[in-house]
């Protein structure tokens, strides 16, 4: 466990203060009770008494079995399964496509009941969450005395069934045919798809009716399992046989950050039980991003399954492993060099700086728009700093630091944050865009609080100390990245899927296309917070879980919302991109406008050092500002017309500019629309850097967290590393490189830039 969560943990518990319910952590606190008026986070009711225990896994694939009495559809990939009154429905989806007024589709992956499984000798009184592994989860269809328990997994073709008495029901879709095969399977077939249920020795299937089976269970054998078969070939069958009675008890992520070499290492391990006979691996199903560019993993899968990821990969195994590559990022650039840009920088600083505070909140006054303010400012602050505008810095880190603590000190009764112990979350007020009622998008909006936060503790290190104001932000942490399972005051990663490699931001996921996300780009901006908290706070096992976030965050992102290597996305799909990614559906759209810049947008911003990963892909960030045009063209074809009509246009110009820095420049308007997030200052700041610096080069690393390198068209090279640390660095870098890095400063060449 963190250092400083321990210490964060001893004052969480610590003396409540009666007088005016807080419980104070360091120097700031949060509100027993919310206020009156304010929305109380959601119930958890379906849950074992065992979960009921600890804190509730929000913000999952499967959530919605928590806050109904029966589930939504649970897309698990390749199956969706659906938890009813008349028992568990369990299918391979159906490809649909919907066109839209957009002139662009959405796909549908929907879910189908191909197989309802029932008891046959009582019936269920609701859905309960009764365990969960890393990407595996039991469901039960329970009553006071009996209960039927279904294990489903992320990639797995079995649902994995026991039952506390009597047989079982099989009800199937009217097309399928069926067939007893080896006197205890039942073989159900259609044109395109098959399953197989299977029962233990010396257990009986009794026909009902064309379509209604029941299987007779021996006595103390009360199991089964339903598959999804790739194919009915005799090898298939046969290695499906094998390993139909080992059920997955449990499953488990673990990783490794070897900073030597800038590798993550993910360790993906399946627990298992035989049920009868010899213990056999279990089948289990890699996604595009876990087997693709995967050297050591087998390249010849027993099978394929067709899934909303692209093609699902059958394996009979236990465990495997994958590696990726951390590309770095430091916290902030050095000054331009040109003088004329140094100049145009400067008089923005001072025009934005004067109207700061305003700035701070510009439209909403919740966590998520004061968070976006707060890493507004600080980026306003740090141009400040780098250029050596003194008095403008500590009038802004002032500025911050009075608004933050007016929030984290839990003394008012509008602006602050208050714990739940009965869900395990820490929820904002003002609440904005469902963050208490549906426990939405906390790592969004925490993530922007925690790199504020952070920008703060590089200018001030006492203020982020736990005893101080960093107690709350290690509780904000905690809310989104906890590492401890079980837990009674935090579930275990909140938001983030290990399987399917990033985050989901519905708390309840009460949708029948399971969880969504929308903006990657503001879980990055998370993750790559906790890197810089956690080595400013001296936290290596939070900076690594940091990289691990970031890293795994951002090769996901690259398949399922950018497509880069033409894997995953239907051939029917239109767009270049994925803005709305669902358990079940693709979207080219918003939450809140169907505005072409906004749509592309939401998936880039906020754009920070951190978000060089952007460029990883030149060709397509060509191909994706291209069909924004097309976009545009298309909105404004059916009347519409954007507010400004140049939104986001410094984005875009940012955007570019990774890839081609002289464009990005010509791209950006100085008088143009800027988004809230950011700053006419920051935005020409960016730009010129990158013009100066020349595009992001992900072939060099570095022996340390923080570190970008830079390369012209020329070859010419620039490096820099950040030291956070009280003691001077050697930085070396895989091309042999060499670089000197004072306490506290940012490394250029083999010069420094000192704050």
């Amino acid at each position: 466990m963190y250092p400083t969560i321990i210490f964060l943990l001893s004052l969480l518990w610590s003396t409540v203060y009666a007088n005016d319910g807080l419980q104070k952590v360091g120097a700031g606190g949060w509100r027993l009770q919310a206020s009156s008026g304010d929305r109380p986070a959601p119930n958890a009711l379906y849950r074992s008494q065992q979960l009921l225990n600890t804190a509730a896994p929000t913000n999952q694939w499967y959530s919605s079995v928590m806050f109904t009495r029966w589930s939504e559809v649970i897309h698990s990939h390749p199956l969706s399964l659906k938890a009813t009154e008349s028992g568990m429905e369990i299918g391979l989806p159906r490809k649909t496509i919907i066109p839209t007024e957009r002139k662009d589709v959405e796909v549908d992956y929907t879910h189908e009941a191909d197989i309802l499984v029932s008891a046959a000798e009582f019936q269920a009184d609701g859905a309960f969450l009764a365990g969960r592994g890393d990407w595996s989860v039991d469901i039960s269809l329970e009553n006071k005395q009996d209960r039927l328990l279904m294990t489903t997994a992320h990639g797995s073709p079995f649902v994995y069934g026991t039952i506390s008495k009597g047989d079982i029901l099989i009800k199937l879709n009217s097309t399928f045919q069926t067939q007893v095969v080896d006197h205890t399977n039942l073989l159900i077939t259609q044109a395109n798809k098959q399953f197989m249920v299977f029962a233990p020795m010396d257990a009986k299937w009794e026909k009902l009716s064309p379509q209604t089976w029941k299987l007779h269970l021996p006595m103390s054998k009360g199991f089964f399992s339903i598959a999804y078969l790739p194919n009915t070939l005799p090898n298939t069958l046969e290695v499906f046989k094998q390993s139909a009675f080992a059920f997955i008890t449990n499953t488990k992520v673990s990783y490794q950050v070897d900073r030597s070499t800038g590798l993550v290492h993910t360790h993906f391990v399946y627990e298992t039980k035989a049920m009868e006979g010899q213990l056999h691996n279990p089948i289990i199903g890699l996604y595009p991003h876990q087997y693709h560019l995967q050297a050591h993993l087998p390249v010849n899968p027993i099978g394929t399954a067709p899934s909303i990821r692209g093609a699902i990969r059958l394996f009979q195994a236990n465990t495997f492993s994958t590696t990726l590559k951390y590309h770095g990022f430091v916290p902030f650039w050095p000054n331009v060099s040109d003088q004329k840009v140094r100049t145009e920088i400067t008089d923005q600083l001072k025009k934005e700086a004067s109207r700061a505070r305003r700035m701070m909140l510009e439209i909403g006054n919740g966590v998520y728009w004061q968070g976006k303010g707060l890493q507004r400012i600080s980026q306003l602050m740090q141009v400040a700093e780098i250029t050596g505008e003194i008095t403008i810095r500590d009038n802004l880190l002032k500025m911050l630091k009075q608004r933050m603590q007016e929030w984290l000190s839990g003394t008012s009764k509008k602006t602050y944050f208050h714990y739940d112990p009965s869900l395990g979350t820490v929820v904002g007020y003002p609440e904005e865009y469902d963050s208490v009622k549906d426990m939405n998008d906390h790592h969004f909006h925490y993530g922007y609080w925690i790199r504020a936060a952070a920008e703060i503790g590089m200018r001030d290190a006492q203020w982020m100390q736990s005893d101080q104001w960093g107690g709350m932000i290690n509780l904000l942490i905690k809310d989104i990245a906890s590492t401890q399972r079980g837990q009674k005051d935090f579930p275990f990663l909140r938001n983030f899927d290990p399987y399917e490699g990033h985050s989901w931001a519905s708390g309840v996921a009460l949708s029948p296309h399971g969880n969504n996300q929308e903006s990657s780009s503001e879980a990055v901006n998370a993750w790559a917070s906790l890197i810089l908290w956690g080595e400013l706070t001296d936290n290596p096992e939070l900076t690594d879980l940091g990289i691990y976030l970031y890293v795994t965050e951002i090769n996901s992102i690259m398949y399922y919302w950018f497509d880069v290597y033409g894997m995953t996305l239907p051939k029917e799909y239109l767009n270049a991109e994925v803005s709305m990614l669902f358990g079940g559906k693709l979207a080219h759209n918003t939450w809140w406008i169907d505005e072409p810049r906004q749509i592309h947008g939401i998936n880039l911003l906020p754009i920070t050092p951190s978000s060089t990963y952007l460029g990883l892909y030149p060709e397509f960030v060509k191909k994706n500002l291209a069909t924004l045009k097309k976009d545009i063209e298309i909105y404004q074809n059916r009347g519409k017309r954007a507010n400004p009509a140049d939104i986001w246009q410094d984005i875009f110009a940012q955007y570019l500019a990774l890839v081609d820095p002289l464009e990005g420049m010509k791209a950006w308007d100085a008088w143009g629309s800027v988004e809230l997030g950011n700053t006419r200052t920051n935005a020409l700041f960016w730009l010129q850097s990158l013009v100066e610096l020349g595009t992001p080069d992900y072939e060099t690393h570095a022996n340390t967290v923080f570190y970008a390198v830079f390369k012209k068209p020329d070859g010419s090279k620039t490096y820099l590393a950040y030291n956070p640390k009280s003691q001077a660095q050697e930085v070396v870098f895989n091309d042999g490189t060499k670089l000197r890095v004072e306490p506290k400063s940012l490394g250029k060449h083999s010069g420094v830039y000192a704050k």
